[in-house]
């Protein structure tokens, strides 16, 4: 009895001890007190084994003894596995900076940390300008008309964009820009993100571009000239990284500069002869200056830096530079936004090209890399989450206005379910490019999470897209001017594509970035390692040590349901809050046990590394989630949306845990890993029906919560404006429960048979009832004009026969040849 008792005792005591990371000197104490104890009471063996845990502990453990034989044999072992750093590495490690992504891999996060980026919203000014320019840019726009009969924007509304500084959302006003937040610039391009066309045309110059390049890095002479032009749309900007040979792999690239003299202006002049070719570059047909990433090479030592290829540089080239080919389009599928291809052979330019003077050659990649991770985290994320509002308006009105067997298809369970999905992904997503937008404006340079955002939210983005295309059916594959979502949903491999495709992304960027980036000791680890810093490395890898025990045990403990940490969140948050930081400490004992079992060869097990990444992922979101939940005013059936968002969020990251598990090449660690952090199994399922059914009736009605997730969207008309079909279906919405009540009373009216038989459309089925009585005048005006409305937003476009045909002489040649043969 008192043998079990002091194991128990021991356990308890450990685990206390690892859960406050409280060091080996604590751990020996517990140890060595309770071997003590055990030899005092009679139970010698217990006792005994104690007091060799607890000089073990010692041995490993305690400062001097163990920097006498275990640190310096560990130093060696660590120098010859630990991955090589590239340059390339780390400056993109470099770039950026840590905040709640370093919590989340700490596996004791801080709430309060997060909820201390306090979000104080739009300005008026700010507001004022998604409330009205944005709504009149996009009464401008109608999909069809974009894509298939201009294959561009009209030039009333290019003219509008320019006049009104779209372009210029970034550039300060002391340059003649709107000087906007980054929460503001989320919410133009979310407002937008209706027309892929306009969103992209908007979005991308306030993105990774010139603009952002020379504010953080040009000369002040590059700036006075260029931020005003580019404010007001004099210049419109394009950016050229990618091409044939060189997309993910960006630092690869193979166009070259040079270092020559030239003639420029009539003069000799120091300066780079390029020859690059370029592809997939946005705006580049009617871009007026051009950025162009090149590789710069100094052969002749005429810069006097005494090497020979200076590195990775940026310059801007005015578009018409002697030698420079562009105006050539690309055909971005379901979208014809600019894009196209940009070359040269032999092209000079001077040195006072190179964005930031010649100080900045070499720099190319620190710009590149520092600037894209703001604009990865804003434009597409944007996108994405302005897409899931509009999804919502259109999903939810189009289900409630069709009927199929004398009901609503709203109302079908089969239905409800992608309803909800589309409305949980909304909600995700307007969450997570909200938050992280705040903390942009606090400062942060959030590197890992816009990977997160990027690769997340447009896979939400496919999503939402095709659960809105299902359950439209018909109504979205029938192209034409009436159709609001299919060219849209045509075009969504775009952002799937750009700016570090997805399954790069997923599979190298986020884990792979992180796992250095955002852990508490691996970066300083490898930096001592470097510096050959015996004594810096024993004190941070004793410390990772710690950090490892106190993950297994906060892991087991609250899996265990003991423990849970104090968190900052009403009631219905804290749950999720807690479990979200049992994950976290999970997340980062199964990161450190990947990157010791595993070692540099991590960096081959894309799979491995995109399972802990998609962990880390969905703890991300839900933790955007809880802090918009905790700052934003309620409305009702939201609640129910917030459980289905967090159990979707929790389910999957147990699930990427689950994975891991059963793939990690060494099954005793995944089988150990299981048992630590899964004791009692998976605790997070999918969201249950009953959420699914009342999400799916809330944003089908004209309810506060489909109104709060289709805020700021374009749902307003006015007179000489585009159609409309969100301001159309909340109209029919508004009135969706008188007209339920009449087709109900028409129901039962045909189910008795009060109504002719021969009576089968509803136009019909309301002139016999009122004829009948059972329709007063004024339910029959109603049901009329109702009806009428209806069927207009459920007719889909048709064509003359010949409508589509581009190759019309092959056509008539094969008719001549027809005729002939018969």
């Amino acid at each position: 009895m008192i043998t079990l008792l002091l194991i128990v005792l021991a356990v308890i005591g450990c685990l206390v001890v690892m859960r406050r990371e409280a060091g080996a000197l604590a751990a020996l104490a517990v140890l060595a007190v309770l071997g003590v104890v055990g030899l005092a009471l009679g139970a010698g063996i217990i006792g005994t084994l104690l007091l060799i845990a607890a000089i073990g502990v010692a041995v490993c453990g305690v400062k001097p003894i163990r920097r006498l034989w275990l640190s310096p044999r560990l130093f060696a072992l660590f120098k010859k596995i630990a991955p090589r750093v590239s340059e390339t590495e780390r400056v993109a490690l470099d770039a950026g900076t840590v905040a709640w992504d370093g919590e989340l891999f700490s596996g004791r996060p801080d709430w309060q940390r997060l909820l201390d980026f306090d979000n104080a919203g739009l300005s008026e000014e700010e507001q004022a300008f998604v409330d009205h320019q944005c709504s009149v840019a996009a009464g401008m726009c109608n999909a069809w008309e974009i894509a298939r009969e201009r294959a561009d924007m009209p030039e009333a509304l290019w003219a509008y964009l320019k006049n009104e500084r779209f372009f210029g959302m970034i550039i300060p006003k002391a340059y003649g820009g709107l000087g906007f937040s980054a929460k503001a610039q989320s919410a133009v391009l979310q407002k937008l993100a209706f027309n892929e066309t306009l969103m992209s045309t908007v979005g991308v110059p306030n993105s990774l571009g010139p603009g952002e390049l020379l504010l953080k890095y040009g000369t002040e002479a590059q700036k006075d000239h260029y931020l005003p032009r580019l404010a007001d749309g004099r210049d419109i900007p394009c950016f050229a990284l990618t091409g044939p040979r060189a997309g993910s792999d960006a630092t690869s690239i193979p166009d070259v500069g040079i270092v020559c003299r030239g003639m420029h202006d009539s003069k000799e002049v120091l300066g780079l002869k390029l020859t690059f070719e370029k592809r997939w570059i946005t705006l580049a047909p009617i871009a007026t200056v051009v950025g162009l990433a090149f590789r710069m090479f100094d052969p002749d030592n005429l810069l006097e830096r005494g090497e020979s290829d200076i590195g990775i540089s940026c310059a801007l080239i005015p578009r018409d530079t002697e030698g420079m080919e562009i105006g050539r389009r690309h055909h971005p599928i379901g979208s014809p936004f600019m894009n196209g291809p940009i070359r040269g052979k032999d092209v000079f330019i001077p040195l006072d090209y190179l964005i930031g003077g010649l100080d900045m050659a070499g720099q190319g990649w620190r710009m590149l890399v520092e600037c894209l991770s703001v604009g990865r985290c804003i434009t597409l994320p944007s996108g994405a989450a302005g897409i899931g509002r509009y999804a919502v308006g259109w999903s939810g009105g189009f289900t409630r206005i069709r009927r199929q067997f004398n009901i609503a298809v709203a109302d079908m369970e089969g239905v409800q379910e992608p309803l909800a999905r589309i409305a949980a992904k909304a909600y995700i997503s307007q969450a997570a490019v909200m938050q992280t937008a705040n903390t942009i404006d606090h400062g942060v340079k959030p590197a890992v999470p816009s990977a997160i955002l990027k690769s997340q939210l447009t896979e939400f983005q496919r999503d939402v897209l095709a659960d809105a295309m299902d359950v439209h059916g018909g109504r979205t594959v029938t192209l034409g001017p009436r159709n609001y979502l299919g060219i849209g949903y045509s075009a969504n491999p775009v952002s799937i594509t750009v700016e570090g495709a997805n399954i790069m992304t997923r599979n190298l960027m986020i884990f792979g970035q992180g796992a250095i980036r955002c852990h508490p000791y691996v970066l300083e680890e490898l930096a001592a390692k470097d510096a050959n810093d015996f004594e810096a490395f024993d004190r941070l890898f004793f410390r990772h040590i710690g950090l490892i025990f106190g993950n297994g045990a906060r892991a087991f403990t609250q899996a265990l349901g003991l423990g849970k940490p104090n968190v900052p969140f009403d009631a219905i948050a804290a749950p999720y809050a807690q479990d979200a930081a049992r994950l976290s400490s999970a997340f980062s004992l199964c990161a450190d046990a990947a990157m010791a079992s595993l070692g540099s060869k991590l960096k081959q097990r894309e799979m491995i590394s995109a399972r802990l990444g998609d962990v880390l992922s969905n703890l991300y979101l839900l933790s955007m989630v809880l802090k918009q939940w905790h700052e934003t005013d309620r409305v009702d059936n939201e609640a129910a949306l917030f459980h289905y968002s967090c159990r979707l969020l929790l389910n999957r990251a147990e699930q990427a845990l689950v994975d891991l598990f059963d793939n990690l090449p060494n099954r005793a660690l995944g089988n150990t890993l299981s048992f630590v952090t899964q004791p009692l199994g998976r605790r997070w399922h999918k969201p249950q029906d009953t959420l699914t059914r009342e999400i799916a009736k809330a944003i089908s009605t004209d309810s506060a919560l489909r109104h709060k997730l289709t805020s700021n969207t374009w749902d307003s008309w006015e007179e000489g404006q585009k159609e409309n079909a969100l301001a159309r279906y909340n109209a029919l919405l508004a009135n969706a429960e008188r007209a339920e009540t009449i087709y109900r009373t028409l129901n039962k009216a045909r189910v008795k048979k009060a109504l002719p038989e021969v009576a089968l459309h509803p136009e019909q089925w309301i002139d016999a009832a009122h004829e009948a009585g059972l329709l007063n005048d004024e339910d029959a005006a109603f049901m009329r004009a109702h009806e009428k409305e209806v069927l207009e937003m459920l007719t889909v476009d048709d064509f003359a026969f010949d409508a589509f045909v581009t190759r019309r002489e092959k056509r008539e040649t094969s008719g001549i040849e027809n005729e002939a043969t018969a």
